[in-house]
């Protein structure tokens, strides 16, 4: 995921932003009006129409009881995490974000981008949720967890265990579907993405041991896409890995790992 988060510290940048003129004169000047330059009008934020349906708050309400602690299965950096199943029957996960003050474009210009993911190594959004500040996301439900709960206990669970040891077939199907993903978003999705914050609690996994991708941001597109868009809040996790970080989670996972 090009980094959207734009220095502000400028006084009278700061000014511009807000519509006015930046001064050439020091004020107060009797003898000189100075010149002034117009602030050019920022581009406005588009985006391609969203690619799964949207879903009310009411609904996501009533699916999980009002955000209920029996539904509660974790948290991140921006939110917490609700297990719930659609009425068609599909589970997913539910993210219920922390209230920012990302406009709304700029979000639905992220959201419209991730929904168009379409990779069996990516997980999928399925839902999402607008409503005034009020903000939410709807993925997939992988069945089996994380790679970083089987191999080292379900995370921020005190005494949680560790899954069965992983065999070489496993680790190496692993290892395998998690690098598809990050070949998919890097070099072949319609927006590249970097992912720069691969790790085994972002690796997820379901039947077959097939490993899918979770967690991307949208902090590294290419600049086009960067160029509109100015948050990384919603969607990832702010901070910089470099390339080669990625290929760590690779040879984590394929090496042997004793207990």
């Amino acid at each position: 995921m090009a980094c959207f988060g734009f220095c502000k510290g400028n006084d009278s940048i700061a000014i511009a932003e807000r519509g006015s003129y930046m001064q050439s004169a020091p004020i107060g000047n009797p003898s000189h009006h100075g010149r002034h330059t117009p602030v050019p009008t920022p581009r406005p934020v588009t985006f391609q129409p969203i690619a799964v349906p949207s879903i009310t708050v009411d609904e996501l309400k009533s699916l999980t009881d009002n955000f209920a602690t029996k539904y509660f299965i974790g948290e991140g950096a921006y939110g917490k995490v609700y297990h719930a199943t659609l009425k068609n029957g599909r589970a997913v996960v539910i993210k219920k974000l922390d209230s920012s003050n990302q406009p709304e474009q700029e979000f639905l210009s992220q959201v419209s981008i991730v929904s168009r993911l379409k990779h069996e190594n990516v997980v999928e959004l399925v839902n999402y949720c607008v409503d005034g500040p009020f903000r939410a996301l709807s993925y997939e439900y992988a069945p089996r967890g994380s790679l970083h709960d089987i191999l080292h206990g379900r995370k921020g669970v005190k005494g949680a265990q560790p899954g069965p040891v992983l065999s070489w077939a496993q680790r190496v199907k692993i290892a395998v579907g998690a690098a598809k993903g990050l070949e998919y978003l890097h070099e072949k999705a319609e927006i590249h993405i970097i992912h720069r914050y691969i790790k085994s609690s972002n690796i997820l996994l379901f039947d077959d041991d097939v490993a899918k991708i979770a967690d991307f941001d949208l902090s590294n597109q290419a600049p086009d896409a960067a160029a509109r868009l100015h948050s990384t809040r919603v969607l990832g996790t702010f901070g910089y890995h470099a390339p080669e970080h990625d290929i760590k989670i690779v040879m984590y996972v394929a090496r042997a790992y004793d207990r």
